[in-house]
């Protein structure tokens, strides 16, 4: 049998898995490819990235004390102390619920891949952030591109809205879910441009590659759940166990 016949026949007995796969592998290289243009945008110092100092200047005409306060708190809530808090509660409840550890395995690694592509990026690109002069505190001092807050706000957002779908059955409560996380993902990115702690186009990269890396951790758990279906749980002893 041909290596086309056996992946034919794969795919018909693993429609569903098929998909997933086939969807998600799109979706890493489409959006690494976009991701490399707005690299090179950056760079050189020409196409989206022209829009990054225009974009800045026309919002630091239109804030507000207020406006700059609700910003801020709902910026610092995708940082590095309250973001794990609220996640953990989250996964916690939906361990209990499950009786499975899925959740909190999934998270870790997803969220773990999250920290290290921020840091990566980061130390290779080493872009300097919009002027503090210009930022509303607190300040940071790390480089700029990616927007971390914003990578790792739309890997949680992904992987919570993954294990939800998958834990309710209707379509409606899965779309709202879908929703409400797209946004927030959304709008901690664009937080961040509002305070200028990031310029538009490190965002823009923080969302493609949280997108892209949600894309690989979903696909590994399908197959890792297709491995334990074929070969038992027994041989495939029992770390993501849902």
């Amino acid at each position: 049998m041909s290596l086309i016949e056996r992946t034919q026949r794969w795919s018909q007995a693993n429609t569903f898995l098929a998909i997933t796969l086939v969807v998600a592998m799109g979706l890493v290289v489409g959006t690494t490819k976009v991701a490399g243009e707005v690299y090179e945008a950056v760079a050189d110092a020409d196409g989206i990235a022209l829009i990054d100092r225009p974009l800045l200047d026309w919002i630091l005409r239109v804030r507000t004390p207020d406006l700059n306060a609700v910003v801020a708190f709902y910026s610092n809530t995708g940082g590095p102390v309250l973001q794990p808090i609220i996640v953990g509660l989250v996964v916690l409840f939906l361990c209990w619920r499950w009786r499975s550890r899925t959740p909190l395995v999934l998270a870790a690694i997803a969220s773990a891949g999250a920290l290290l592509l921020t840091l990566l990026g980061k130390e290779l690109v080493g872009r300097t952030r919009p002027p503090l002069a210009e930022a509303i505190p607190p300040y940071e001092s790390s480089p700029s591109f990616p927007s971390g807050h914003t990578l790792i706000a739309t890997v949680v957002a992904g992987i919570v809205a993954y294990l939800l779908v998958h834990w309710f059955r209707t379509r409606g409560t899965r779309v709202v879910w879908l929703i409400l996380l797209s946004i927030y993902a959304v709008t901690m990115g664009l937080s961040r441009v509002y305070l200028g702690h990031h310029w538009l186009t490190d965002v823009i990269v923080g969302w493609l590659i949280g997108i892209a890396w949600v894309a690989v951790v979903v696909s590994l758990h399908r197959l890792w759940l297709l491995a334990r279906a074929k070969h038992g749980p027994q041989r495939w002893n029992t770390m993501l166990d849902k």
